[in-house]
């Protein structure tokens, strides 16, 4: 089983060590795809998780029991492939690489939705509108 999650940090519990215990604890492996964590606001935590379903049921209730908010990712990226006009400027801002020029002879914009983390960056920044977001 493989899911994206949201975990949603409280200033007090900023100091736990959550992602390791997630690891030893339940067996799960994780891969951090966003993360804005300050000691002295809430945080988030966007990660990829990984291992088999009572475990990632086990580290849930784990996690609530701390007093972190989890939620599954529900937000994605999509790209309107009709308005889309390959200027290539979504390129510049996806730190992931989820969107890409392949071929630069054919200058066409490729976006493989399994790299993207949702930040929003390319839907700032799309000057046709082409990128947005969809909620399941």
């Amino acid at each position: 089983m493989k899911k994206r999650i949201i975990l949603r940090f409280k200033k007090d519990t900023i100091d736990k060590p959550i992602v390791y215990r997630l690891v030893k604890d339940y067996n799960l492996v994780f891969n951090i795809l966003r993360a804005n964590i300050s000691p002295r606001a809430e945080s988030l935590m966007v990660m990829e998780v990984e291992g088999t379903e009572a475990n990632f049921k086990k580290a849930v209730r784990y996690l609530k029991d701390l007093n972190i908010d989890t939620e599954p990712m529900e937000q994605d990226i999509n790209r309107d492939e009709t308005r889309c006009v390959h200027c290539g400027l979504c390129t510049s801002v996806c730190a992931p690489g989820a969107l890409f020029i392949r071929d630069r002879k054919v200058m066409k914009v490729e976006f493989d939705y399994t790299r993207c983390v949702a930040c929003e960056l390319c839907v700032k920044v799309c000057p046709v509108k082409a990128m947005n977001v969809s909620f399941e």
